[in-house]
């Protein structure tokens, strides 16, 4: 069905169901605070300080808010790090490079956390390859001194996709966000020919991938429409976080279902969107890594989330978009097209914000991501 007059058939329809249709229906987006505490799913007995560090950690970003990690329980304070096939991105991540990023991103969390609240982390490697499951030993260990890292940090990290101002980033703002790793943070302002390519790339890049029916079935795998579905998974794209708002946010969560994500209008809405998301920015932070090895992606993943967590103190705004990496015939083009010869890992549009919104995105318990006791493997 062409989505106008989609739409045009659910307001007739509301209009004749009246006011009883609207008060059963989910009348406001979900965010995570709307969320309800969950019910205890595992017998492993966590302490009060192994949720709250684990909790911290959960608020990393990954590829569609799939949470990609699992946390195997050993004793108190030791914990194995694992990858969760479950929440891989086959279509568009079949390497699982984003998958380690995201892990890279935990484990950076996890160590501000524990550091706050006074433990030191001690850490083994256990991957080889980025499909091994089990990918990082922890122990944690009482130290003295606590960082004093400002824990809120992380707990108001928010990606944000619309409204950026384009003037390019102030000099005194971008040393602070980039020079403690200027070798692997590069900008790219938006008056330079390399954000314009960027610019057009990226659009290209989410055509043909909106164009792959695996890659558009997977996002709509992960897209929470309602309310009992945020509830149900507490990860995944919700509305509040694809900031779809006001009747056009109403008519989503009550009218839409994974069906209408494979439609061509829905895939046309999306370019469009991205369109209008890269016209407005003061262009892309673009992240490398030495190498593509497990150790390499992970502390990438690790570099992003410092990034991240720094961009809220001066009112700048980070946008993941890194489809052009995900689609072999603009990834291929992307080194020379920048100027950059290592290996880019991230790619994030950029720019200030008049308002800094609060999180929105959903996510799971720690208790549904702590497993039972094994035997560690070393």
């Amino acid at each position: 069905m062409n989505r106008r007059k989609f739409i045009g058939g659910v307001g007739g329809t509301v209009l004749a169901a009246g006011t009883a249709t609207y008060l059963v229906s989910d009348k406001t987006n979900v965010s995570r605070a709307d969320i309800k505490p969950a019910e205890t799913m595992t017998d492993t007995p966590l302490r009060p300080d192994e949720q709250r560090i684990l909790f911290l950690a959960s608020l990393a970003p990954s590829g569609h808010n799939t949470q990609p990690w699992f946390v195997s329980y050993l004793e108190p304070y030791h914990w194995i790090i694992g990858s969760d096939k479950t929440k891989w991105l086959p279509a568009v991540d079949p390497a699982q490079r984003e998958t380690l990023l995201s892990l890279g991103a935990f484990l950076q969390n996890l160590e501000y956390a524990a550091d706050a609240l006074g433990y030191a982390c001690n850490w083994t490697l256990l991957a080889e390859t980025a499909q091994d499951t089990h990918v990082m030993d922890v122990k944690l260990v009482r130290q003295k001194q606590k960082n004093g890292f400002d824990i809120a940090a992380m707990e108001n990290r928010r990606t944000v996709r619309s409204s950026f101002r384009r003037e390019a980033l102030k000099k005194d703002d971008l040393k602070f966000l980039v020079d403690s790793e200027p070798e692997f943070i590069n900008y790219l302002p938006t008056d330079g020919k390399e954000c314009l390519w960027t610019n057009e790339q990226t659009i290209e890049a989410n055509r043909l991938q909106a164009s792959r029916d695996p890659a558009q079935q997977e996002m709509a795998d992960w897209i929470r429409f309602s309310r009992r579905d945020a509830n149900h998974y507490r990860d995944g794209l919700a509305t509040a976080g694809m900031e779809i708002e006001g009747i056009s946010g109403w008519i989503v969560r009550n009218f839409y279902y994974r069906a209408d994500v494979m439609t061509n209008d829905f895939r046309t809405q999306g370019i469009d969107k991205v369109r209008k998301e890269v016209s407005e920015s003061a262009g892309w932070l673009v992240i490398t890594s030495r190498d593509s090895s497990v150790a390499s992606l992970l502390e990438t993943g690790r570099r992003m989330q410092r990034l991240f967590l720094k961009v809220r103190e001066r009112g700048v705004a980070l946008h993941p978009m890194i489809q052009i990496l995900e689609e072999p015939s603009t990834r291929q083009a992307v080194n020379q097209a920048v100027g950059i010869n290592e290996n880019i890992q991230f790619i994030l549009r950029t720019g200030y914000l008049d308002h800094y919104p609060p999180p929105v995105s959903l996510r799971r318990p720690v208790d549904w991501f702590v497993r039972p006791r094994v035997s560690s493997p070393l």
